[in-house]
């Protein structure tokens, strides 16, 4: 999205329901978005009425599209999702924070009801955001503290399209909308990176099935979105690779925790200059700049391999179909909801023959 590439769904609804949270995270929680939902007006409207924008007016109509497309043609519970619009105070909503530990790819993770473990938690006030950052830090985690611009809800509200989003590009905002409305068809409990890893998927190539056959295959938009689903991929290959690395590392018995430390941070700072020198050239859109900017650890690792993990699955299945997104997607949930405790094995198994490894 802008493109920020880590989509964050904050289970805000999640707190609403959880009686082991705090009650004044709960209290907040609601009434944050309270806020959101007594600002919403219909996008029909907005859209119509002379005062509007041209621009904003376009991106209005951009949403509305891609949301229709997400409900008609690709079949995803859409709701009444997107059809709302709400002006927010701030180009932030919440603070996010991850965190991991430092000798091991494991994240440190919040429970919620309802959607079970997840490797993130939102803060609305930056001061307990760092508040809890630094306790995490003193307990001897890695963190990450990053700022989100959206959430969802997973259809428990009538989410409206925030403000916040309008300054995506055009590709970028039908990829979001199509990504948070998946949330809405599929989530698997406890399955944070499953979900968010194939909702990358069916936003990508749903982005692309929505303006090759809105604009044609030869227009800017088509180009542009396969582009960015073929950056996806590149991204997510690299990083499959560096985690497959560091988990070696890991697993290091003769190694004391703090040379794993020592040597984790000497493998990161290579795999920055070979993403700076191997990898970004081949990008086509580019989006991954902050991959060389910011400081790497675990924490940093896992916020971004939640989007990325086995992208390259979910393409073989799409293949698998002869291109046929729709079924590969079908095929997926389908698989994914008869193994909720592994469903990458279900999905692996759809591309894997019968007896094979």
């Amino acid at each position: 999205m802008i493109r920020i590439r880590h989509r964050l769904v904050l289970l805000l609804v999640a707190g609403l329901a959880a009686s082991a949270c705090s009650p004044t995270y709960v209290l907040r929680a609601a009434w944050e978005e309270g806020k959101i939902l007594n600002r919403r007006k219909p996008i029909a409207r907005i859209v119509q009425d002379t005062a509007t924008d041209w621009e904003t007016r376009d991106k209005l109509l951009l949403v509305l599209q891609a949301r229709q497309f997400a409900a008609d043609s690709l079949r995803l519970s859409a709701g009444d999702s997107y059809t709302l619009f709400s002006r927010v105070e701030s180009d932030t909503l919440v603070m996010v924070l991850s965190a991991a530990y430092k000798d091991r790819f494991q994240p440190y993770t919040w429970w919620f009801p309802i959607v079970g473990r997840v490797p993130y938690k939102g803060f609305f006030e930056l001061d307990d955001a760092l508040a809890a950052q630094r306790k995490l830090e003193a307990q001897g985690y890695d963190t990450y503290l990053r700022p989100s611009a959206a959430f969802s809800t997973l259809g428990w509200f009538n989410d409206p399209l925030l403000s916040t989003l309008l300054r995506y590009d055009h590709v970028s905002l039908a990829n979001t909308v199509i990504h948070e409305i998946f949330h809405n068809t599929f989530y698997a409990p406890g399955q944070a990176v499953f979900n968010e890893s194939l909702a990358n998927f069916v936003g990508g190539r749903g982005a692309i099935e929505f303006f090759c056959r809105r604009d044609g295959p030869a227009s800017r938009t088509c180009e542009t979105a396969r582009a960015a689903w073929q950056d996806d991929l590149l991204f997510g290959a690299f990083l499959e690779q560096l985690v497959v690395d560091l988990k070696a590392l890991y697993a290091r018995a003769e190694l004391s925790a703090d040379d794993k430390v020592r040597e984790r941070d000497r493998l990161l700072a290579d795999a920055q200059r070979r993403f700076a020198q191997e990898v970004r050239p081949r990008l086509r859109v580019d989006t991954f700049g902050s991959f060389t900017r910011d400081p790497l650890n675990n924490a940093t690792l896992i916020s971004r391999h939640i989007y990325y993990d086995r992208l390259g699955l979910f393409e073989e299945v799409y293949r698998s179909r002869d291109g046929d997104f729709i079924r590969a997607m079908d095929d997926i949930v389908a698989a994914a909801r008869g193994n909720k405790a592994d469903p990458y094995a279900a999905v692996q198994a759809l591309v894997t023959p019968a007896g094979g490894g």
